[in-house]
């Protein structure tokens, strides 16, 4: 990596173990309310634990980029003012001004491949925003993926943006999306959209064997493991469309874009659903990540020691 790891300080947890699996910080930060984003972020760290893997939360602080974070590092992103949300743009200006900045899917992805960990548990991804084809507004989470090799275990992408458009994206990136026992995209708060996908993996193994041979084939990227929320955290799918027509209306009324429009929406949906969001959000995170770490153990036995 070169001068790259002068930027990295891994916690010793990360440096002795095997099957690391990233974890992002934005989640903390910027997409729970306190005080079940310290809740939820502990809890995603001791289920990864739980199933033999190990954990290693990244994050910005003084100037370095943390893969693998303490007690009082995850206290302060859950209750500190104007922590930076960071993606992949952001990194050299945070660390620069050595500021508290908590990472994104894209940022995290590339601070993972630079700490040589290849698998990634998250909530939902970002991607193509509704209304994208006037506004242009598209996450940095999807170019990522299509040139950082890592594998992306979430439900789907957050289901306040255009999912059909979205997957297209991915498609035309080279980014395999594979349905974890499901041949249906979830939509983040629910199991259904109505989209179909080509690829289907029922085992921690198989995606293991597909990353690997992706690999060895020289293709550039990661990619994305779809997977449902748990049966009894699923919303109906009619229920979120609903919520979060409401919640777009109000963003637009508020003249909020940018950054701020993801936490605004899923806010705006929390509060439409009377909370039931919330405790889907967390629920599916604990899943996502508990299926992380079971591919990262897969790796391990298939053989994929170092990115190629």
């Amino acid at each position: 990596m070169g001068t790259q790891e002068n930027y990295l300080q891994l916690g010793t947890e990360v440096r002795e173990g095997t099957a690391l699996v990233a974890l992002e910080s934005t989640v903390i930060s910027h997409g729970l309310p306190y005080p079940q984003n310290l809740e939820t972020a502990r809890a995603l760290e001791d289920v990864v634990r739980q199933r033999g893997a190990t954990p290693a939360t990244i994050a910005l602080l003084d100037g370095k980029i943390r893969v693998g974070l303490g007690q009082p590092e995850l206290e302060r992103l859950a209750t500190e003012k104007d922590v930076a949300k960071v993606s992949r743009r952001d990194l050299p200006v945070v660390l620069a001004r050595r500021g508290l900045g908590a990472t994104t899917v894209a940022a995290t992805m590339y601070a993972a491949y630079l700490a040589n960990i290849k698998v990634f548990g998250t909530g939902g991804l970002g991607g193509v925003h509704r209304g994208a084809t006037t506004t242009f507004d598209i996450s940095a989470d999807l170019t990522e993926l299509a040139r950082t090799p890592v594998i992306v275990i979430c439900a789907g992408a957050k289901s306040i943006l255009d999912l059909s458009l979205t997957l297209e994206y991915l498609e035309t990136q080279g980014v395999p999306v594979i349905g974890y026992r499901t041949d249906e995209l979830p939509a983040f708060y629910t199991s259904r959209s109505g989209i179909g996908l080509e690829a289907r993996a029922d085992t921690p193994e198989e995606v293991a064997r597909i990353a690997r041979i992706k690999w060895d084939l020289g293709l550039s990227g990661g990619i994305v493991v779809a997977v449902p929320p748990p049966p009894e955290a699923d919303l109906p799918y009619q229920e979120i469309e609903k919520a979060i027509s409401r919640a777009l209306a109000a963003a637009d009324k508020a003249g909020v874009k940018g950054k701020a429009v993801t936490p605004f929406l899923l806010n705006a949906v929390r509060l439409e659903t009377e909370g039931k969001s919330l405790e889907t959000n967390m629920a599916l995170l604990k899943n996502n990540v508990g299926i992380a770490a079971e591919i990262a153990l897969a790796l391990l036995g298939n053989g994929t020691e170092e990115f190629i």
